[in-house]
């Protein structure tokens, strides 16, 4: 694994040498390419002016925010120049909170943290215990690109996690989300909804987290390359049934069968049925 960054952690006159690595599997994902339907020739993006139409160059490129309807306040490089920080390699913790107080909607992208040599590696392993032993989390604070970002520093495993955290002011608030008002729950309804999560409690190691729609789009793929048919994909209509007798039936399929791990298997034919082939159209270009 090869770090994308390389600096300390430091809280007060404690500094930790630290390497930091992508937490996320990029080349999992699948990147679909626009082509031109005549002839598959890949698509290129064309900067074009959508007032006059005309193609522009980068030189021909200014940057301006927009403060009301086609009215911008045009920012110069050495505007931009004046807001940049210094970049100091170092991640500041200025304080540590319980992992509760950190609402989740604020967690954006995690990272890796490893120590950066034997020397680091003592002082490395003394503050993920410690946060351990606490159930606190660092917040700290580094430059990146010329701003500021926020962090957590959380214990995981025998290594630390970094979460870039996304500022309160840039999450909504949940109350303008429309028809939150107050409901008079049943107390019958809510005894059934008891029992039937009590039923349902498992553990996150229990529950196979798959990406089902990358693993289909592949098989798709795989059925095109090889010139084969690809089946498709019937919803079936779910019928309206009241809360109540919903509650009660998914209560007996509860107590029926026990949780088992999702497979993520899609079918691509009904058992028995083969693929039939079917022929391909092959690239012009190529």
């Amino acid at each position: 694994m090869r770090s994308i960054w390389k600096g300390h952690i430091r809280f007060l006159l404690v500094a930790i040498p630290v390497r930091v690595y992508n937490a996320i599997e990029t080349s999992e994902q699948i990147h679909l390419n626009q082509l031109h339907k005549d002839d598959y020739g890949p698509i290129a993006y064309d900067k074009r002016c959508k007032k006059c139409g005309k193609l522009v160059t980068k030189d021909d490129i200014i940057k301006g925010y927009q403060y009301s309807k086609d009215q911008y306040a045009i920012i110069e490089p050495d505007d931009l120049s004046k807001v940049k920080l210094k970049t100091t390699k170092v991640i500041d913790i200025v304080g540590f909170v319980d992992r509760s107080e950190i609402p989740p909607m604020l967690y954006d992208s995690p990272y890796f943290a490893g120590p950066d040599g034997e020397v680091g590696a003592k002082t490395y392993a003394l503050l993920r215990e410690v946060l351990k032993d606490t159930g606190k989390v660092g917040l700290g604070k580094v430059v990146l690109r010329d701003r500021e970002d926020f962090v957590a520093i959380a214990p995981q495993g025998e290594g630390l996690v970094v979460y870039k955290l996304r500022y309160p002011k840039e999450v909504r608030k949940i109350t303008e989300v429309p028809q939150l008002e107050h409901q008079e729950i049943d107390k019958n309804e809510l005894k059934l909804a008891h029992t039937l999560i009590d039923q349902m409690v498992t553990s996150i190691g229990e529950i196979e987290m798959r990406d089902r729609y990358s693993e289909a789009l592949k098989e798709i793929i795989e059925a095109k390359i090889e010139g084969k048919e690809v089946a498709g994909f019937v919803e079936e209509e779910q019928p309206t049934v009241d809360i109540m007798t919903a509650l009660k039936e998914s209560i007996k399929q509860a107590q029926r069968k026990p949780m088992v791990k999702a497979t993520g298997k899609a079918k691509k034919q009904e058992e028995g049925e083969e693929a039939k082939p079917k022929r391909t159209r092959k690239s012009k270009a190529s």
